[in-house]
């Protein structure tokens, strides 16, 4: 079965990371990613860029209402995703509770595709 794995965590606490902290960081996605893939689980993901890029749609009325910024104020951010491939929810867990952020007080949504 397919699962989505959701990264969720607060996008502003990269800003006062130090270049070494942000390369450990990086460093350990990608062992994440090589791990995920060699395994067979790996169904693609991507980084998202930040919430200020974001826009919102909505409908009222039928007219088209667009808002810069996400759609919802929370403290963390949806800052990426990874779609496997896991036998059972368990096995989703079980990768989603290995991500890097996971340490840093970041959260992982697992949602069955």
């Amino acid at each position: 079965m397919r699962y989505l794995l959701l990264i969720c965590s607060d996008e502003r606490s990269y800003e006062n990371m130090s270049p070494e902290e942000g390369a450990a960081r990086m460093a350990a996605w990608g062992q994440y990613t090589q791990d995920l893939t060699a395994a067979g689980k790996n169904l693609g993901g991507e980084r998202l860029r930040t919430v200020a890029s974001a826009t919102t749609v909505r409908l009222k009325d039928g007219d088209r209402l667009l808002s810069d910024g996400l759609f919802a104020e929370t403290k963390e951010q949806l800052g990426g995703f990874f779609m496997i491939e896991a036998e059972n929810l368990d096995e989703a867990i079980d990768w989603a509770s290995k991500m890097p952020h996971m340490a840093y007080g970041g959260s992982t949504e697992v949602r069955p595709i």
